[in-house]
Formats: structure tokens, sequence, C-alpha cells
């Protein structure tokens, strides 16, 4: 175990040695084994946003099997994704790459300003399939949002019982955030607050903006000077709100962009003290040979080389 991997590890106090142990194997797995970084690959958009949206710009990916393979030649860490797409795989590619099993989704065919996912999966499907974490969404700022915590309350602890981690994807949706909000810092940072509270061992969020979406936030962070103007100053106030980086905190790749963009964000992650990415559309849209070389790349940048 690498002095680092240990130190992030000490920082779980009560959690039983199968919830550290599958932690291990995300830490030391890949190319950035060893460095405190992750970079997942998350490809859950085909039962979010429908297959078209997702694959048809890059056809190779309606494949289950291709995402299982590109996280493996490209050196992630790990790969998420739902129910169907892990089964369709999980025995090809058993022990090879650290798995999410995604137990909760929804999808776009029904425009609810207070979204709520299904429960699609369960905990015991994750042991049968050899997953190593399940992966849970949560929509802070959602009319339904006590839902959400009460079903991932329930699904975390039983899958603690059975040594495996929680990783929360938490993203502020509801009639009551402006759309500029969903990424407003203060409700980035409160999002991720939120899901480290729920007692999620892995937090996933999406790059904030400087943008301050509530006032009575916006006093306290105007009262105590919170530098939020580049975007490792944001980075660092999300992970400084994941308790003072107890807790490892992850970003989304987001929409589709263009490389430089792409690992620019990247960038301003690692300079802010994020540990690492997980990142889908923007690589499994690029045919294998680009994305490999686009995953690498966030890699290196995680790892101080670029």
């Amino acid at each position: 175990m690498s002095r680092i991997t240990k130190k992030i590890l000490a920082n779980y106090e009560g959690e039983n040695p199968g919830v550290l142990a599958n932690l291990y194997r995300f830490l030391e797995t890949g190319r950035l084994k060893g460095t405190g970084k992750l970079v997942i690959l998350p490809v859950d958009q085909g039962f979010e946003h429908g297959p078209a949206r997702s694959f048809a710009p890059n056809p190779a990916g309606y494949d289950p099997h291709y995402h299982f393979n590109l996280a493996l030649k490209s050196g992630c860490n790990g790969y998420a994704a739902p129910l169907g797409f892990i089964s369709a795989g999980s025995a090809t590619f058993a022990g090879q790459i650290p798995l999410i099993l995604k137990v909760n989704n929804s999808d776009t065919l029904y425009n609810n300003p207070n979204p709520c996912s299904a429960i699609t999966a369960s905990v015991d499907d994750a042991l049968r399939l050899g997953a190593n974490a399940i992966g849970f969404t949560i929509y802070p700022g959602s009319s339904l949002r006590n839902t959400m915590y009460q079903q991932i309350r329930e699904m975390s602890e039983e899958a603690r019982a059975k040594g495996l981690p929680t990783v929360i994807w938490s993203y502020p949706r509801g009639e009551g955030l402006s759309k500029d909000g969903e990424t407003a810092i203060d409700v980035v940072a409160y999002a991720a607050q939120i899901a480290a509270q729920l007692g999620a061992h892995i937090i996933k969020v999406k790059p904030p903006t400087a943008k301050i979406e509530q006032d009575e936030a916006r006093k306290v962070y105007e009262a105590q000077g919170i530098k939020i103007d580049t975007l490792p100053d944001r980075i660092r106030h999300v992970v400084q709100s994941c308790f003072d980086g107890r807790r490892i905190v992850i970003f989304s790749g987001g929409a589709a962009k263009g490389t430089a963009e792409v690992l620019e964000e990247i960038k301003g992650i690692r300079d802010g003290g994020g540990f690492g990415s997980i990142i889908g559309r923007n690589s499994f849209q690029r045919p294998e040979a680009e994305a490999i070389e686009l995953l690498k790349s966030i890699q290196d940048i995680f790892k101080g080389a670029a």
C-alpha cells in the first residue's frame, strides 16, 4: 500500500475491512495507482439521455464490452454503469477493473422539475456481479430530496454491512434553483457536504462556477472572504466542504467539449486539490484511440506530468 493510499484510508474511521479493501482497489488500480487520484469512466448516459444521444457519435459505444475495454486500455481506476451494462460484461471482465454498480437511474422522457431517480438495482446485484461499490444519484434542491436521502441511507447501510463503499452523485436540481444555480459554488459545495453527511465514501459533483445562488450564502462568502474567483479556488472550497478533504471528491466532465477545454478544466481540478475526475461522454463519444489518448492525458495531469 502506498503512503498516500494509507493516509486516505485512515480518514475513513469506523469502516469495516470490506469497505476499506474495496476503496483500496480503486486507489491502487490503473495508471494512477498509489497517487491518491482517481479517473473513473462512467457510462450511465444510455439510460439517462437515450442511446442515440449517448452512442451515435461513436457507434462502438452501443456495445457494453466497448466501455469495459476502454476503461482497461486507458488505465482508469474504475468503471461505473447501470445494471444492464455491468451485467453484459461482468463475466468476461471479472476482476480486471473495479466496478461501480449504479443502483438508481432516471430518464429524460418525462421532464420533472423535481427529479427523483428510481431504484434500478440492489446491493446483492452488486455483489453477484463482482462490483466494488454502489453508485447513487441524489438531487439536492428537488422537492423529493428527502425520499432520496432516506433511500440512500438504507442502501448504504446494507452496502456497508456487506463490505461495499457508496459513491454518491450529488447533482443539485429543483424548481427552487435557477439553471445556472445548479453549478453555483455555494450550491455545489452544499451538495458535496450533504453527500458527505449521508455517508458517501466517494462524492461526485460538477465543477462549480463563480456564481452564488443563495443570498444568505453570499453574505457569508463576502464577509469571510472565501476565494471563488478561479476554478482552483472553487475546487479547493468544495474539497474543504467534504470534511476538510477527509472524503474523496471527484468532478464530472460535464457537457461535451473540445480536448483543450477538457484538459484545461482538469488542470484547474488538479490545482485545487481535487481527487480526480469521473468523465464519461467527453471520452467514450470519441473514437477509441482518441478516447484512450484523452484519458491518459487526464491521468498525466493528475500525476503532475503535464
